[in-house]
């Protein structure tokens, strides 16, 4: 078995770590308890591009229960827990291509040693597995059943794929399932995201000014979190519709040019490129802490950031200072990128657990669709969101009304009125 990690010594501590966290994710539980006796994936291959978490190994396990073949990669340099990786090659014989701080080259080498057992479905993080797919290893799309998509970011590009008709197979979009981002991107995103930056700094957040940019799911999570540490949040948004929800939360809103001189804590989540740039570095105050919890680094110019500083180093883990002429001092946090798992441990499984479920619910229906659907982005099908809210009530132990007969009848009908 082929695979690439940093350290396979490190298999004991990650078995534990991927434990402590399925003790917080009883749907992928009862779901891998399924696929265990009906094995539906038994032949498949599936490749996965995502973040190698304790969360995303129980992902993995559950696939591999269910029969299938699976290889796994990193969908960000960053975001690899070493230990959890080791525990996957050295316990459960999986593939993997991951290691922690790896660079853009061996990232990409990693995407295609993934790529190599020739896979029949594709789960992705971001898109850069069906990137490459449709680049340099075009031949091996014809293979594919189809895919699913994890991230805002990844599905903003495969819409676009669709739209220009270049996409080559069906991808489900479990992002946009209602047990994903409603609760993964708020709560997971929320919390992670604030542990990432306290972690990295250990400053303290009440009293402080915090930006957050986007005010999308994640955004609000993140606004959210910030507040109740004490922070006075501004947000700074491109919709207007986001924007007045925004102020109907109880935040401050204002352009970025306007949120910059105020700013003691930046965070971006838009999934846009240059969202803080230049003339906000320029006008930021001395000591300002600048982070990305969008899926790529490209939300903060870190070329200008650069070519305005007179000098840069590291003073903590994952904090870079950058000098600027006049003498005032910048912190960019994870190098830009996702600081929830740069300095952090991403989400906790908790909700992940559902976010999973989804994953592994929406492959099962690409096996069992074969054929029937076109080359396009579906979203994950109602049946499956609400099967996984079901079961996590369940777990939770928290019961709900069903409909009466008589309401049933009141609700299909239009004759009744006041």
């Amino acid at each position: 078995m082929d695979y690439d990690i940093k350290n396979i010594g490190l298999a004991d501590r990650g078995a534990g770590r991927i434990e402590w966290a399925e003790q917080e994710m009883p749907v992928l539980r009862l779901i891998r308890k399924q696929f265990k006796k009906d094995q539906p994936f038994r032949g498949v291959r599936i490749a996965a591009c995502l973040h190698v978490t304790t969360e995303t190994a129980s992902l993995m396990l559950t696939l591999k229960a269910g029969g299938a073949e699976v290889a796994l990669c990193a969908s960000n340099p960053l975001s690899t827990q070493d230990d959890v990786a080791a525990s996957l090659v050295a316990h459960h014989q999986m593939p993997v291509f991951a290691i922690k701080g790896e660079d853009h080259k061996t990232y990409y080498r990693h995407i295609l040693s993934t790529l190599s057992i020739k896979p029949m479905i594709t789960m992705d993080d971001g898109a850069d597995l069906v990137s490459v797919l449709h680049g340099e290893q075009k031949a091996l799309a014809a293979g594919i059943i189809g895919g699913t998509e994890e991230t805002t970011t990844g599905v903003i590009r495969l819409r676009s794929m669709a739209a220009k008709k270049v996409l080559r197979f069906p991808v489900i979009s479990v992002n946009d399932a209602e047990t994903k981002h409603l609760f993964d991107n708020r709560y997971g995103t929320g919390q992670s995201t604030i542990d990432g930056m306290l972690r990295a700094t250990n400053r303290l957040m009440a009293g402080a000014v915090t930006v957050v940019s986007g005010y999308g799911w994640c955004g609000r999570g993140i606004a959210m979190r910030a507040c109740g540490l004490g922070s006075r949040v501004l947000v700074t948004e491109i919709d207007p519709i986001k924007a007045l929800e925004a102020v109907m939360d109880g935040f401050e809103v204002a352009p970025m040019a306007d949120a910059a001189p105020q700013g003691d804590f930046f965070v971006t989540v838009t999934g846009d490129i240059k969202v803080i740039r230049k003339e906000h570095f320029e006008a930021m105050r001395d000591g300002a802490i600048v982070c990305n919890s969008g899926h790529f680094n490209v939300e903060i110019d870190i070329p200008a950031l650069e070519k305005l500083s007179r000098g840069k180093r590291t003073v903590r883990d994952f904090v870079d200072e950058y000098r600027l002429a006049d003498g005032r001092r910048i912190y960019l946090l994870g190098e830009g990128r996702l600081i929830n798992l740069a300095s952090a441990e991403g989400h906790p499984s908790a909700v992940m657990d559902m976010s999973f479920a989804n994953q592994a619910l929406s492959a099962e229906f690409l096996v069992t669709s074969k054929g029937k659907l076109a080359k396009q982005v579906y979203p994950v099908p109602p049946e499956i969101d609400r099967r996984i809210a079901r079961l996590k009530l369940e777990a939770l132990g928290v019961g709900i009304d069903k409909l009466t007969k008589e309401q049933e009848r009141y609700l299909a009908s239009w004759e009744q009125g006041t």
